[in-house]
């Protein structure tokens, strides 16, 4: 393979999540008074970390959000994950390629350490990653657009960013991976191809990334 590390962004992309968070955050949100469609919701949030939705709430309306904002979100989500969440659709059979190739690679999501746990215990991905494979916002001061996740996830690794390719859905982390000098590949399946401009290449169907990766 060209590369020595696989860097996947979790929602999205490992658990089909966006759907379930993005229509939870915007009902919550309008639910406070902050007006919010689902489709709001994933132009301006989709791929990022919560602290993204304080900031543009408090830079639109001079008001921020409750201080158990994001425990009472994370409750809700949670629980439609234990209802709801599967994993991605052929993610599986790339994991397991990868496996079988010995080609290293995590998982660097704006979600919490806790969320995804949560989600990959619900959808059986935990076996494919230990704690030394889970990257998260928390972990750095800056999430994404910023290159800080993805740039603390390869050093981790052991692995220079130009030998890196990240896997991503959202313009906040195409323009993160960018940033850090990796190849990124842009996940279509939810987001239009023309807001992920600046990908070194785009896929709609997981069968096809073992294809790029090669």
């Amino acid at each position: 393979m060209r590369y020595e590390l696989v860097l996947f962004d979790n929602d999205g992309v490992l658990v089909d999540s966006e759907p379930i968070s993005n229509r939870l955050l915007a009902g919550y949100l309008t639910e406070l008074g902050h007006p919010t469609s689902y489709e709001d919701s994933l132009r301006d949030y989709m791929g990022a970390a919560l602290h993204r939705v304080h900031d543009l709430v408090r830079e639109r309306t001079g008001r921020r959000l409750p201080e158990d904002f994001d425990d009472v979100f994370h409750r809700r989500v949670f629980a439609a994950f234990a209802r709801e969440l599967e994993p991605v659709p052929g993610v599986d059979d790339v994991l397991e390629k990868l496996a079988a190739d010995q080609m290293p690679y995590c998982v660097a999501s704006s979600g919490s350490h806790q969320r995804i746990r949560v989600g990959h215990a619900r959808t059986g991905l935990d076996r494919w990653f230990d704690d030394g494979r889970i990257f998260s916002s928390e972990d750095v001061g800056r999430g994404k657009p910023a290159p800080d996740l993805f740039l603390h996830a390869a050093r981790r690794m052991g692995v220079p960013p130009e030998r890196c390719v990240v896997v991503e859905d959202s313009p906040l982390g195409v323009q993160a991976a960018v940033a850090a000098g990796m190849d990124v590949y842009g996940f279509t399946a939810m987001t239009p191809p023309a807001r992920l401009a600046g990908a070194t290449g785009l896929f709609a169907d997981m069968a096809e990334l073992p294809g790029l990766l090669a």
